[in-house]
């Protein structure tokens, strides 16, 4: 049989593969878009900002439907933990982020083989531009998160003043909490969102280590752990809340302390390294035209 007929028959075939799982993932239908809640106020502002994502937003959807199809608990796990961490970024679930990153990977492969084309480059830039284009969504979720983590790590150790004096002029912990949220300058920072999510866990009828276990889950930083575990074994062993907060805001501060000496004594030596380069590069230039003038005949 003929080369270029086997070569049709395994395209044929490929193309008919392709079609049945597209029809079968085609059978479910697109995710809801989120109206309430975080998730539903995070969609709403990241559509009213336009731009690239509201565009696409309803292929997302589309595309999230296909993947709640499939049997990726793995993948999908990683993806709705790192939007859980990042403070449900754009108001995506896990699945969604899944979705815009093979939307983002199919954009980005259809670029590089456009590029291929134009440009003649070698055809591994298609997979390389693919494997970026996916890549990028998962990076704006990482970087999210840890915005995020350095931002509550920053302001924790204020609020937890402030909870401490509203405890000391006899307020009680949700009070306290509610304090923390209503003289915040910005309702939308990160500790005054977890602040409120607190306080509706609270009110649903959920105990106050429930809720702060929460809170250590979706911002696992060892500021927010160290944290949540004094407030539970406090409440434990029945040990004055508003002592216990004042000196944790003590030790919380006084880590950042530490961290940022070690931060500047880290800089010290990372900057060796340029300062060397820099220092070969001045040398370089110094003795250059004299080597050049040497080898063409002399001083």
């Amino acid at each position: 049989m003929p080369a270029f007929i086997l070569g049709y028959a395994a395209l044929a075939a490929i193309g008919v593969g392709l079609g049945l799982i597209t029809y079968q993932l085609g059978k479910n239908p697109p995710t809801e878009r989120p109206e309430f809640g975080m998730r539903g106020l995070k969609r709403a502002e990241a559509l009213d900002e336009g731009g690239v994502f509201a565009l696409a937003e309803p292929a997302i959807r589309l595309i999230a439907g296909w993947v709640e199809g499939l049997e990726l608990k793995a993948i999908k796990g990683t993806f709705a933990k790192l939007v859980r961490h990042s403070g449900e970024w754009r108001g995506l679930s896990g699945s969604e982020a899944i979705a815009m990153s093979l939307l983002s990977g199919v954009v980005g492969g259809v670029v590089g083989l456009i590029t291929v084309y134009v440009v003649d480059f070698d055809t591994i830039f298609v997979v390389l531009a693919a494997a970026f284009g996916f890549a990028i969504p998962y990076m704006n979720l990482q970087s999210a998160a840890e915005d995020r983590f350095k931002t509550i790590n920053r302001t924790l150790p204020g609020a937890i003043d402030l909870a401490a004096l509203c405890m000391g002029a006899g307020l009680d912990f949700p009070g306290a909490l509610r304090q923390i949220a209503e003289k915040s300058s910005t309702a939308a920072a990160p500790l005054v969102e977890e602040v409120n999510r607190i306080l509706q866990e609270l009110d649903l009828g959920h105990t106050r280590r429930k809720a702060l276990e929460s809170f250590a889950e979706r911002v696992p930083t060892e500021a927010v752990r160290d944290f949540v575990g004094t407030v539970v074994q406090a409440e434990a062993k029945g040990t004055p809340l508003a002592e216990v907060l004042t000196i944790q805001a003590q030790m919380l501060r006084m880590r950042r302390s530490v961290l940022a000496e070690e931060a500047a004594a880290k800089a010290g030596l990372m900057m060796m390294g340029p300062l060397m380069i820099m220092f070969v590069v001045v040398i370089l230039l110094l003795m250059g035209p004299f080597v050049i003038r040497l080898q063409a005949g002399g001083f």
